[in-house]
């Protein structure tokens, strides 16, 4: 028997909670206006699911949002699966649900599942899909269909909810990327905060140099395969997943300042060809996170951060943000003149050193990992083995969490 009780989910007031298989609550009022007396009690809003396929209503977010939707067409499926008495949707609205649902995930960067019907009845219906597929006479197999279809897609977002709720008592980073601008293989971009309420830049000058990732980052991290998925839709459609993933590299190579650099993100990428490496974290490199805002007026700094650019930058499973950098001797020393043979030797900087890592304590208490190489230790013996190892224990560290 259903116990029903007073929730308050996507808008204020009175709403219910139906209790369904596996003892999960699913809060689907919200989607719905009074009908006709109790004779008619759910009337779907279509107003509200459809302005759902361009955000969220004011207060709540995209994966509150696909957790209530993808509980809805769960139930209303397994139910029109079995007995049918707790179905709240027709043939008419459930399409509309859909499509929904799937917008709510795309912008979670979630791929949305794919359905083999549209509607509950008719030609294109699940129960003509049963029929036609030995489901006629067991309920088991029915709702075993849809959890086929739908239970990838309940799981993964069980998952982001529960990382949710860890990074709230954690000390990783708060907020998130609104602009990730990064490989500039050519003069630096020039970037102005366009609206400094909501943190919004923009580049006015050398824009054709950088690669800005203007994609919803997943909670979970970004991983090749993602990057390869966006290089294509952006800059190489049409092209096949390898050959795409090819041109991008070569690319982000290409942004690379020095061999150690280049090092680094060779023995890293080197771990994409072997098998399940197009879902590890992408190795982002020479990422611009902090500006110098820059005004329209003046064209002069103001405001301006000590470290402008990140050499490396990895957004774990785990929702770590981990920065790698590596440092050549400028970033310690000040170069004297020439020697008569043209050799340039440094001086320490006890100021360049201080400047540095007073922005790795602003880095850290803001959330962020930071691991540095130095220049050196990337040119001398066993350099590839050092850096091996390194990756090797921290994607093990930074892992996705098994829930």
């Amino acid at each position: 028997m259903c116990q029903w009780r007073l929730v308050n989910w996507l808008f204020p007031g009175a709403g219910c909670s139906l209790r369904v298989a596996g003892g999960g609550c699913v809060d689907v009022e919200a989607f719905f206006s009074s009908g006709d007396g109790w004779a008619e009690p759910w009337v779907l809003d279509v107003k509200l699911i459809e302005s759902l396929r361009f955000g969220p209503p004011a207060g709540r977010t995209d994966l509150e949002v696909a957790i209530s939707l993808t509980r809805l067409l769960h139930n209303d499926f397994v139910s029109h699966g079995t007995d049918g008495k707790s179905r709240h949707l027709d043939d008419e609205n459930v399409p509309i649900v859909i499509k929904a649902h799937r917008a709510v995930l795309e912008r979670l960067a979630l791929k949305p599942p794919a359905w083999p019907f549209r509607t509950f009845d008719g030609p294109r219906g699940f129960g003509t899909y049963w029929r036609d597929n030995d489901m006629r006479g067991s309920w088991q197999a029915r709702r075993d269909c849809i959890e086929q279809i739908l239970g990838p897609t309940r799981d993964t977002l069980e998952d982001l909810q529960e990382l949710e709720y860890e990074r709230r008592f954690s000390k990783g980073p708060s907020g998130t990327f609104k602009n990730l601008i990064f490989a500039a293989d050519g003069a630096k971009p020039q970037i102005v905060l366009r609206d400094a309420v909501n943190n919004d830049v923009e580049i006015v000058r050398h824009a054709d140099t950088c690669l800005v990732f203007t994609d919803p980052l997943p909670p979970h991290g970004l991983t090749w395969r993602q990057m390869v998925a966006w290089w294509m839709t952006n800059h190489q459609p049409g092209a096949d997943e390898k050959s795409a993933a090819d041109a991008l590299y070569r690319r982000l190579y290409r942004s690379l300042d020095s061999p150690p650099e280049q090092l680094l993100m060779i023995t890293y990428c080197a771990r994409y060809a072997e098998e399940g490496g197009f879902d590890l974290p992408a190795l982002i490199p020479q990422v611009y996170l902090h500006y110098d805002p820059y005004t329209r007026s003046s064209g002069k700094q103001s405001g301006a951060l000590y470290r402008q650019r990140m050499d490396f930058l990895l957004l774990a499973p785990d929702r770590s943000r981990i920065v790698i950098e590596v440092d050549g001797v400028q970033h310690y020393g000040r170069p004297n003149p020439p020697d008569e043979q043209g050799r340039v030797a440094h001086t320490a900087a006890p100021q360049l050193y201080a400047e540095m890592v007073a922005e790795d304590r602003r880095l850290r208490l803001a959330g962020y990992e930071i691991y540095r190489f130095s220049g050196w230790e990337l040119t001398g013996p066993g350099r590839e083995q050092v850096l091996t190892d390194f990756f090797t224990e921290l994607l093990a560290r930074h892992r996705k969490p098994t829930l």
